[in-house]
C-alpha cells in the first residue's frame, strides 16, 4: 500500500509471492494502491467493466484445484487493476509536443 506507485507495488508483490494462498493479501494491496489512481474517476459503466474483468480472473481459474491458483487468479485481478491505473495515468498525462 505505501508504495510509491501502482506498477511498483506489483513489483514487489511479485518479488515476494510464494505461489499460494498468502499471495493474496499481496494483490489486495496492489489492487488497492492501483485503484487510487482511477477508481473515484470511474462511471457506472466502467466500473462494471473493470468488475466483470477481475471476475473473468476468478472464472479462469475456478475449475482447477491447488493454492497455486488462487494465486494466478489473485495476481489475475492485480494485473487487471494495473493495466486500469496505467490507462487513467496516462490519460490524465499532459501529450507531448512533437
Amino acid at each position: 500500500m505505501k508504495a510509491a506507485s501502482c506498477n511498483r507495488a506489483m513489483q514487489i508483490a511479485s518479488a515476494c509471492s510464494g505461489g499460494a494462498t498468502g499471495d493474496v493479501g499481496l494483490t489486495d494491496a496492489v489492487e488497492q494502491r492501483c485503484e487510487g489512481d482511477f477508481l473515484t474517476r470511474l462511471k457506472a459503466q466502467q466500473k462494471k467493466a473493470y468488475q466483470r474483468a477481475k471476475d473473468a480472473c476468478d472464472r479462469k481459474y475456478s475449475g482447477e484445484e491447488g493454492t497455486m491458483y488462487i494465486s494466478f487468479a489473485a495476481f489475475c485481478r492485480a494485473k487487471v487493476a494495473q493495466r486500469y491505473s496505467q490507462r487513467a495515468l496516462k490519460a490524465a498525462s499532459p501529450t507531448r509536443a512533437r
